[in-house]
């Protein structure tokens, strides 16, 4: 489904990715791991078009996403949730959620109020506070709501930057759940997550990352039992 080939991406004259190459199957959940400023979050970002790699490939569904701008990567099936969620403080928690249809041009009303229903489902917190301002919700109702609304436009890619940092583990273990259920609907993701132990329980296979630079990839079991993969995660 999605293809990275040998990309190499610049903060000005930082070279921070230096031939990151990953794959991503359809349905499966693959995990990018590794210490913080290894170029995680990076790698999702120049997915997104957000900071465009000076040399490589990225293809989703064998279209090339280097070719487009920005603007139009979600509107071929992909939804990107950010590690600082980017919530309208301002707007409800309903109001949140419909801006998430925005780049899902067909979607039709009687589909926009299946998915509003379907979001309430794995997250009922939500169905609660529907007429509640964004930014009066907890960090871990924030973090819903930031992967509720990228749900709403029906993608066929999700990319979840950190959605358990900062929160606690009841939380933590929600968002899991809930990540989980998303796989077993067909739902294919793509995580990066500084929780190692999270990210490889809730995960088909994995990258580990350092210095921006793929080092180490496997199987779920590859990644909960090798010794490297724990020293380069400080797990």
């Amino acid at each position: 489904m999605l293809e990275v080939k040998e990309i190499h991406t610049y903060y000005g004259p930082s070279h921070v990715l230096q031939g990151v190459s990953l794959k991503v199957e359809r349905g499966e959940v693959v995990c990018l791991l590794g210490r913080n400023g290894v170029g995680k979050s990076t790698t999702l970002k120049s997915i997104m078009g957000l900071t465009p790699p000076r040399e490589g490939s990225i293809t989703f569904e064998q279209i090339e996403l280097l070719r487009l701008k920005a603007y139009k990567i979600p509107q071929l099936g992909i939804s990107y949730v950010p590690e600082d969620r980017r919530i309208f403080p301002l707007l409800s928690v309903k109001e949140n959620l419909l801006m998430g249809t925005i780049s899902a041009r067909t979607l039709t009303s009687v589909q926009e109020r299946r998915n509003l229903e379907f979001v309430f489902q794995l997250f009922p917190v939500l169905k609660g506070k529907e007429n509640q301002r964004g930014g009066s919700l907890s960090g871990g109702q924030q973090q819903m709501l930031a992967i509720a609304r990228g749900l709403m436009s029906n993608p066929r890619l999700m990319l979840l930057d950190e959605p358990c940092e900062g929160l606690a583990p009841l939380i933590v273990k929600e968002l899991s759940n809930a990540i989980l259920r998303l796989r077993a609907q067909g739902l294919t993701v793509l995580l990066v997550e500084q929780n190692a132990h999270v990210a490889i329980r809730i995960s088909d296979r994995g990258y580990v990352m350092e210095k921006g630079r793929v080092q180490l990839k496997g199987d779920q079991r590859f990644l909960m039992e090798n010794a490297e993969v724990k020293v380069r995660c400080g797990i």
